[in-house]
């Protein structure tokens, strides 16, 4: 077995209400007195307070740009090797900021990245290395565009590797600048998009034994599907301005019908019931995916409250959210205690539905 022993996150210094970003939107987008109303509804119906960027833009007026074109309708818009320009510039602080939050590191021994908004070589697992003077021969993973459920994957490989190796201590870290990628464009998807998504870095250290100074979560069992229906309604692509997000208002209503059936395979292979389960930390995609799962699951909008916390305080940072809903249940020690399991679950393209139970050590 592995266990999470530490996680530390880390958010860009620019925090914009909701409120104000979307201002933001309706003034690029050169929206009329009706559109802005629509826009302004569909900000306030996600129960997203605020979100953070490493853009400073989102909070100013055109003529004070410095990221965007300082003209009304943003144009000439940036290019995706501008954008790439710029997650080279803030992913890596990011990232080192995430891991200063672990608390003092071991001999870390292999090092697995997480990103899908942004990609170079070399890359972060070498960047991150140099910056903490961790030895050369560290064994690295990139795990890349996969979307909010790489964490998964990034952790069923510390996973692996702990099984496999009694002495592995793996340093895992997610960053995602989501906000690089706003896409000016009227269509349904793009809107929704650009009113959940958010910049944020995880850090995770999984080692094969637990830590005797705090409590630990074990990683007992992962389980993950697909659901080639939804392959069409949640899709990330690159283009020519940017990443692209298909994020359909269907995508609730795929991930209820599935997560019934996907949570009771899980059980199965971990030998458990669904009244075993005493905490929640589910990937806040959205709103409408945290009632979807609710319905399903029959479980209260209580018990799924660190995901709305999450949700709320920083929206939809792709891949390193779960990892803080992970946190808050850890910060949450009057109401956590020894032995209690949590069901985890996230989502992304294909349509991949990624699950796992952790016990509280």
């Amino acid at each position: 077995m592995s266990f999470i022993n530490a996680i530390g996150t880390a958010v860009p210094e620019n925090c914009f209400p909701q409120k104000q970003i979307a201002e933001f939107m309706a003034s690029a987008l050169q929206m009329d007195e009706y559109e802005q109303r629509k826009l302004k509804a569909l900000y306030r119906s996600t129960k997203i307070n605020q979100r953070y960027s490493v853009l400073s833009d989102y909070g100013k007026s055109f003529s004070e740009y410095e990221f965007y074109p300082q003209t009304p309708d943003l144009e000439p818009f940036p290019s995706i090797s501008q954008r790439m320009l710029a997650y080279k510039q803030y992913a890596l602080p990011l990232c080192l900021k995430a891991i200063a939050d672990l608390g003092e590191l071991p001999n870390i021994t292999h090092v697995i990245t997480v990103s899908c908004t942004g990609m170079y070589a070399p890359g972060l697992d070498i960047e991150i290395i140099s910056s903490l003077g961790l030895s050369t021969n560290i064994q690295r993973t990139a795990i890349n565009f996969m979307g909010c459920y790489g964490a998964f994957n990034g952790l069923k490989m510390a996973d692996t590797i702990c099984k496999a190796n009694a002495e592995a201590k793996v340093l895992l870290v997610c960053v995602e600048l989501c906000t690089l990628h706003f896409q000016k464009k009227m269509d349904e998807d793009f809107l929704l998009s650009n009113a959940l998504f958010a910049d944020g870095a995880a850090a995770v250290l999984i080692e094969a034994t637990p830590t005797e100074e705090v409590q630990s979560l074990a990683m007992k069992s992962f389980f993950c599907d697909l659901y080639f229906e939804g392959k069409n309604d949640m899709a990330w692509q690159v283009a020519d301005f940017g990443f692209e997000m298909t994020l359909t208002s269907y995508i609730p209503k795929l991930v209820k019908s599935g997560i019934k059936a996907l949570t009771d395979k899980l059980f199965t292979s971990s030998g458990i019931t669904k009244q075993d389960i005493s905490l929640y930390a589910i990937h806040p995609g959205g709103k409408a995916i945290l009632e979807a799962i609710e319905t399903a699951l029959e479980i209260s909008a209580t018990d799924n409250r660190y995901a709305y916390q999450v949700l709320g305080n920083y929206g939809n940072m792709s891949s390193a959210t779960v990892l803080f809903v992970l946190k808050e249940i850890l910060k949450d020690t009057e109401n956590i205690h020894k032995n209690q399991n949590i069901l985890s679950c996230a989502f992304g393209p294909g349509l991949t539905l990624e699950s796992m139970i952790l016990t509280i050590v």
